[in-house]
């Protein structure tokens, strides 16, 4: 995180994708650029993406020996066509391994303090309260899962 994609990741925190799109050429991308890979341009401006996307292709990652991700495994990493149309590398979780496909329909939802999240239930803890998000250690990430 810094002071460029701190828009995205505060974003995130409060339960929404943003992407980045080109006023000279009109297409989106992710991940977060100052410029338009696809023109060159500088002229690109924040938007809410629609949190729709369709799996492109994954891979479950039995192993890994980095924190957080060792107490994750098995897990399953994946490339997702956002419905704006850039490419997105995440994760897709509530779905088992064997109920993936290719072109499965998926939505965005957010993992932050080790727990997913998506839309209304974002930044309410157990008994109510507001809860923290964004501090060192507590950065939240946008995550997908099967729609419907």
């Amino acid at each position: 995180m810094d002071a460029f994609t701190r828009t995205y990741w505060d974003a995130a925190a409060e339960g929404r994708l943003l992407l980045r799109r080109c006023g000279a050429c009109g297409r989106a991308h992710h991940y977060p650029r100052e410029f338009c890979p696809h023109c060159w341009s500088e002229d690109v401006t924040w938007e809410p993406a629609s949190g729709r996307a369709t799996l492109y292709t994954w891979s479950v990652v039995h192993r890994n020996d980095l924190a957080p991700f060792g107490e994750r495994t098995p897990y399953v990493a994946a490339v997702v066509d956002l419905a704006e149309g850039p490419r997105m590398m995440t994760e897709i979780v509530e779905c088992g391994e064997g109920g993936l496909r290719v072109g499965m329909e998926l939505e965005v939802t957010f993992r932050g303090g080790g727990e997913d999240r998506g839309g209304e239930d974002r930044g309410v803890g157990e008994g109510g309260e507001a809860e923290e998000v964004g501090d060192i250690g507590d950065v939240t990430v946008p995550v997908f899962r099967p729609r419907g």
